[in-house]
């Protein structure tokens, strides 16, 4: 119905059908601006606040606290003062919650992750959005310990503009845990050699963490497969790391000895939930994972220090945005100092390392500005 807008439970990862609502942020009356926190949720996965999709007044507050409802629920009404009281009503009473089997507006019903083998190895990935648009893929790569599912708050909201891969590095989610080139290096031809097998020859690349510097050696190496690159709490731009992070997360076999390691990713430590803490150690879990790992730190963070910097020398050429939370404990804010001089710096407050979690109604405007400049 024109004028109203609705608020309803948002799809945060592949695997979500259910979210629980903790706690309402605004008053019903109150004038909402695009992106301004509405309520907040829990899934099994993790907790984070549902922001306003459109501007206008909360007419309604439908959805009650601690109520648990599925994907694309109604959970409250926006709409401006002109629309009466009736047409609210009337909106509330004929609105129907779309089967979890339904495909969404992109033609995509997000369900299926998708595997490729690269060079012996098993890969997962998805691919969101449009895959007929001419318009250049983004291509998300997750951090040390990660996988695409660090980027649920993100995916949907970037393909809704341009196509977008995210995948499962080797050693990471549900690919191989094989990995037989622990160098950036290696890293990077990897993740281009993955393009070439699911036939991408150029991507606008996002990284975080060790994402970020693998995605920095695919833009040296591969300049013309760059449409651009954007670093988020970026390795690859200064010496400086957490090595008390990377050494506690490899080492941690218990959810208590796990908890206060995890933690240090957020500016809010009540975002790490227990589900999180399971899905973590049920993966370090696995056979060969914990070598995987080992041996991946020891090669780019020997002594809990980034032995390379690829990030610092990209050409001009190649447009740049770099990304910090402001109070990221795992690699300093202060990197921002070694970005190079044509690159975008944004730096978010009340965000730590995963800020494109915690901030993630401006991370994905930043990326959506970055990749349509």
């Amino acid at each position: 119905m024109k004028g109203i807008t609705p608020i309803i439970m948002p799809k945060w990862g592949l695997s979500m059908k259910e979210g629980t609502v903790v706690s309402w942020l605004v008053d019903e009356g109150v004038e909402i601006v695009v992106g301004m926190p509405i309520l907040e949720v829990e899934t099994d996965k993790i907790s984070n606040a549902v922001e306003a999709p459109d501007a206008g007044l909360l007419r309604r507050k439908i959805a009650q606290e601690g109520e648990l409802l599925p994907v694309k629920a109604l959970m409250g009404v926006l709409a401006g003062a002109d629309v009466s009281d009736e047409e609210v009503d009337a909106f509330i009473a004929g609105y129907v919650t779309p089967a979890s089997n339904e495909e969404d507006e992109h033609g995509d019903t997000g369900q299926v992750s998708q595997f490729a083998d690269v060079n012996g190895s098993h890969i997962r990935y998805v691919r969101r959005g449009d895959e007929t648009s001419t318009a250049t893929p983004v291509l998300l790569i997750h951090g040390f310990g990660g996988d695409l599912d660090n980027w649920l708050f993100n995916i949907d909201a970037i393909a809704a503009r341009n196509p977008v891969i995210a995948l499962d590095l080797p050693g990471h989610g549900q690919s191989s845990v094989r990995l037989s080139d622990t160098s950036l290096a290696g890293l990077a031809r990897f993740v281009l050699a993955f393009l070439d097998v699911i036939g991408v020859p150029r991507t606008h690349l996002v990284g975080h963490s060790m994402g970020g510097a693998i995605a920095a050696q695919m833009a040296k190496e591969a300049p013309s497969r760059a449409a651009s690159v954007s670093l988020i709490g970026s390795a690859g731009l200064g010496e400086e790391i957490n090595g008390g992070y990377l050494t506690g997360f490899v080492n941690a076999t218990s959810r208590r000895e796990l908890k206060p390691v995890v933690e240090q990713l957020f500016a809010d430590p009540g975002l790490v939930t227990r589900q999180l803490l399971e899905d973590l150690l049920k993966f370090k879990r696995l056979d060969g994972v914990a070598e995987a790992l080992t041996s991946l730190g020891g090669s780019l963070f020997p002594g809990g220090r980034q032995t390379e910097q690829p990030a610092r020398t990209l050409p001009a050429t190649i447009p740049m945005l770099v990304i910090w939370g402001e109070s990221d404990r795992i690699i300093p804010s202060t990197q921002l100092a070694h970005a190079p001089i044509h690159a975008k710096v944004a730096l978010l407050k009340g965000a730590g390392h995963m800020v494109q979690m915690e901030r993630a109604s401006e991370v994905n405007g930043l990326i959506l500005s970055q990749v349509a400049g």
